[in-house]
């Protein structure tokens, strides 16, 4: 069975940041795994609009595919009828910064291990979190865990 994209994601809304020269994306997606490529697909269209790819675009892909597989598992269990909503900012030649929530529990980011110690480098949990500081110029969790801010801040070329 194929499921249509606009079963598995809300419309793309572009809109214009007011006062400012960027894009602001809001999207809304069902809590399933096959959703997410499609959902950062979509937001890598976006910010390869002139002038905003930084240099290292796979990092932020990347970054953007661990939050939300992070809130489809991990924060909403893949429960269907629970949605992840993501908003996208673009600032041409200053920043990119996404806001991802899910609609679950939330959890305490102190407790996540950290998954470079001797003791923890076999374990699944700690890897998404570690990777998206890596890749990221900032990673801030709010609302109880439920809200990731990621940042990349873009080369002036």
């Amino acid at each position: 069975m194929r499921v249509h994209f606009q079963d598995r994601i809300e419309p793309l809304i572009i809109e214009p940041i007011v006062g400012a020269s960027g894009v602001c994306v809001s999207m809304t997606m069902r809590s399933e795994i096959d959703a997410i490529s499609i959902v950062v697909d979509r937001l890598m269209s976006v910010i390869r609009l002139p002038h905003c790819l930084p240099a290292d675009e796979r990092d932020v892909e990347i970054a953007l595919r661990e939050a939300l597989a992070n809130a489809v598992i991990h924060g909403n269990k893949e429960d269907l009828q629970k949605k992840v909503h993501i908003d996208c900012h673009v600032h041409p030649g200053r920043e990119l910064s996404f806001v991802i929530r899910d609609e679950g529990s939330g959890f305490d980011p102190l407790e996540v291990p950290d998954s470079t110690t001797a003791e923890n480098v076999l374990s699944e949990k700690g890897r998404g979190i570690h990777l998206m500081r890596m890749l990221m110029d900032g990673v801030q969790f709010e609302d109880g865990g439920r809200e990731v801010r990621l940042q990349k801040f873009l080369s002036r070329s």
